[in-house]
């Protein structure tokens, strides 16, 4: 299956690079939150090759939920879509945004794939392992979180909603470095060992985290509540998919 959610991944990137390459512009959602015609693409792609693949695993995705539509998960197994993670980032022409796709099972993502089609690098892991591929070279290596540096770590920071509650969390450690970055890439980049901890204070959403936080598991990092002992889990409807604060660690 992880085979077949890298492929769709990459086929929605490309999606996604053609109205990049127009300049797409954006509406407000009900949310205040950015939409595309690039989000709506490629999500539409996404589904339509998740039905195919595994017709039976309901699907929660962005754009479709912001619509009103919620499938039944009750049983526990379901996707979870963020075809455009980042839509800020792909207005303003960075290139950190994302296509994210995750499996979860019984609250916990088990699988995941973040794909970054502006910048060529494609995350995914499964099982305890994780691997990124730069698509241009072809390469497959697999990743792993590292250890703490002696000279103190590198946190990694929401580019577009860094603030003083993220500044104060990251006080009681010692920093070395603050590094920004859009999108899920902020996990992948701790499971690659590019990175140590990522604290985020504010709002975010389910489909926005699950595919990250399942490389990061895979590649021996976790990530919790603010308490650093709870880990997050998916499927909370009570909440409408949204996510408490937390912080992603790598090793």
């Amino acid at each position: 299956m992880l085979t077949h959610l890298v492929n769709i991944a990459r086929e929605a990137g490309s999606v996604i690079m053609q109205h990049y390459a127009t300049h797409t512009t954006a509406r407000q959602k009900a949310d205040n939150s950015p939409v595309t015609a690039a989000d709506e693409a490629a999500e539409e792609l996404i589904l339509r090759h998740l039905g195919e693949l595994e017709p039976s695993i309901p699907v929660i995705a962005e754009e479709r939920t912001a619509a009103g539509a919620l499938p039944n998960i009750s049983a526990g197994t379901f996707f979870l879509v963020d075809p455009l993670d980042g839509t800020k980032e792909f207005l303003s022409h960075n290139g950190e945004f994302t296509v994210n796709i995750a499996l979860i099972e019984n609250g916990q993502p088990t699988a995941g794939v973040v794909f970054a089609p502006a910048i060529d690098r494609m995350f995914w892991g499964s099982d305890n392992a994780a691997f990124e591929q730069t698509i241009a070279i072809g390469h497959i290596g697999k990743i792993e979180t590292r250890p703490a540096p002696a000279q103190g770590l590198v946190a990694i920071a929401s580019r577009s909603h860094r603030d003083s509650s993220t500044e104060d969390f990251l006080a009681r450690f010692q920093i070395e470095q603050v590094v920004s970055a859009g999108s899920s890439l902020k996990f992948c980049l701790i499971a690659a060992g590019e990175a140590d901890i990522y604290p985020r204070l504010g709002r975010t959403m389910e489909w926005d985290t699950a595919a990250g936080d399942a490389i990061l598991r895979a590649a021996g990092g976790r990530v919790t509540h603010l308490d650093g002992t709870t880990p997050m889990t998916y499927g909370n409807t009570a909440d409408a998919f949204a996510n408490p604060h937390f912080v992603a660690w790598g090793r």
